[in-house]
């Protein structure tokens, strides 16, 4: 019998690397690993030309292609959550002192307005610091994955060869949203931002998920059965994970690592829950805001993302 390859791109991380290494392996197929060192190209490739088998991606990626029609389905095993407080960077010696004063202004983007993190950190201007982001002209540094995705009219991009950070610092926008930038001179807006997002935690429940797993629907119309299958592998990888983490058995942990075991602490729980049931409030949260903020038209329900066959697992 001939077990299938699955070709898989995944950046390793501690919920998965025990696939990498083979401490775990699945039954009835084995992942052909492509290592992609920039992930966001990997999604790209699967949006736009379904290149893999098995994919990770970002959430609102994810949601964004489904409604564009893509063929390929996600099973609950978020592989990445995070705080987005602190993706907010502006120059201390402007005029802008507060999240409230980026309204009339133009704030940069990096990369694409569907970006998540983009999407999680406007959701916190909104929700805890009555931005209206409506008011925002909103400035991308590249383009969208799903290429028949079509902005607002508040969002425009950036001249060709240009820097965000070199923007903000000349005043030509009041912020940017992205990763830590390179300049020393642009700070979070938000300050003490790693508190704001265990704040929010503690008092709202605010977890965001960034990245899932998604599947090539040919493969899933042949074997059903596979969504459950590759849900499964990943959860026992995760669980090694979170003893280790629990344990505190992690050699030379990473600044992700060490915010898990924070989660971990301040929930008391696992701090990647895996299945819809218990991430369905904060799904439901991420299709609001991707509706407030005109990315998509109407909400799917959380169900109908999901394989059949995984919308009742929890790991």
């Amino acid at each position: 019998m001939v077990i299938p390859r699955l070709r898989t791109v995944t950046r390793t991380q501690g919920d998965n690397e025990a696939l990498k290494t083979g401490e775990v392996t699945p039954h009835g197929f084995r992942f052909e690993f492509e290592e992609v060192p920039v992930l966001v190209h990997a999604f790209r490739r699967m949006v736009r030309g379904l290149e893999f088998d098995v994919s990770e991606m970002a959430l609102t990626t994810y949601v964004v292609a489904k409604a564009h029609g893509a063929r390929f389905t996600a099973v609950p095993a978020f592989l990445v959550r995070g705080f987005h407080h602190g993706a907010v960077f502006h120059d201390p010696a402007s005029e802008v002192r507060e999240p409230k004063d980026l309204e009339g202004r133009r704030v940069g983007v990096s990369r694409g307005y569907t970006v998540t993190t983009g999407v999680w950190a406007r959701a916190v201007l909104q929700d805890e610091y009555g931005v209206d982001l409506g008011k925002v002209t909103w400035v991308l540094s590249g383009d969208e994955h799903v290429a028949g995705f079509r902005a607002p009219s508040n969002v425009e991009s950036a001249p060709p060869g240009s820097s965000l950070e070199e923007m903000v610092a000349a005043g030509e926008l009041a912020a940017t949203i992205g990763p830590a930038p390179k300049s020393p001179g642009l700070v979070p807006l938000i300050p003490d931002a790693v508190e704001a997002g265990f704040t929010a935690l503690r008092e709202r429940g605010l977890y965001p998920i960034n990245h899932l797993v998604v599947i090539r629907n040919e493969l899933l119309e042949e074997r059903p059965e596979l969504a459950a299958d590759v849900f499964d592998v990943f959860a026992r990888a995760k669980r090694l994970y979170v003893e280790r983490l629990r344990a505190g058995s992690i050699d030379s942990p990473t600044a992700t690592d060490t915010m898990y075991r924070r989660v971990m602490e301040t929930t008391g729980a696992d701090p990647l829950p895996y299945g819809i049931e218990p991430n369905r409030a904060v799904l439901e949260l991420l299709l609001r805001h991707a509706v407030d903020q005109r990315i998509i038209e109407q909400p799917p329900s959380v169900d109908e993302l999901f394989a059949e066959t995984t919308r009742t697992l929890t790991a």
